[in-house]
């Protein structure tokens, strides 16, 4: 699997950075970073979870 980010589309709520911290982080203006686009074990159970709970739906999984 790997995660995608449309950091255009991003409000920065952080939602993905409480929920997986390993995978993503914010940069000086709020906006998503990808620290990891192909997370594996637990890591990529939290991008899910970040997926499912970003409000601007910026996130996305997409299957290999």
């Amino acid at each position: 699997m790997r995660v995608a980010a449309e950091r255009d589309v991003c409000v920065g709520a952080g939602m993905c950075v409480m929920s997986a911290p390993a995978v993503f982080d914010q940069d000086d203006e709020g906006v998503v970073v990808l620290l990891v686009d192909e997370p594996a074990g637990p890591a990529a159970a939290a991008a899910r979870e970040a997926v499912r709970l970003c409000p601007s739906g910026s996130l996305s999984i997409v299957e290999d």
